[in-house]
């Protein structure tokens, strides 16, 4: 059971891992969410996201490995895909980039919505 809530928490986290490349600068970010973030102050804001989303992930990641992690990390990760999904149904009208970031956040929730009831068993 525990190697199954470990293998749900490394997809999630890996997930979540993903948008850490948006530090590297506005080209990447551009890559990322198919959008011109040409503006300084938006891509100081996007990259502060994306160092958010990495200490998320490796939250995530470190669950899988210290079942001590595993509450926190699960709430943290369904905080953030639950929000993100509720943001992007009540504006439907996005680019194709950020669909695939809506199909991964569905993973994600898949992932941890799974992964929530094995852990409350197993605690």
């Amino acid at each position: 059971m525990s190697k199954l809530i470990a293998a749900l928490l490394l997809v999630a986290g890996i997930i979540h891992l993903l948008p850490l490349a948006g530090v590297l600068g506005g080209e990447r970010l551009n890559a990322l969410y198919g959008l011109a973030l040409d503006e300084p102050n938006l891509q100081i804001l996007m990259r502060h996201r994306a160092v958010l989303f990495g200490l998320l992930g490796a939250l995530l990641v470190a669950a899988a490995f210290i079942p001590g992690l595993r509450t926190l990390a699960l709430l943290g990760g369904l905080i953030s895909v639950v929000s993100f999904l509720l943001l992007a149904w009540s504006a439907p009208l996005y680019n194709e980039a950020l669909r695939r970031v809506v199909v991964a956040d569905w993973a994600a929730l898949a992932c941890l919505l799974l992964a929530l009831p094995l852990h409350l068993r197993t605690a």
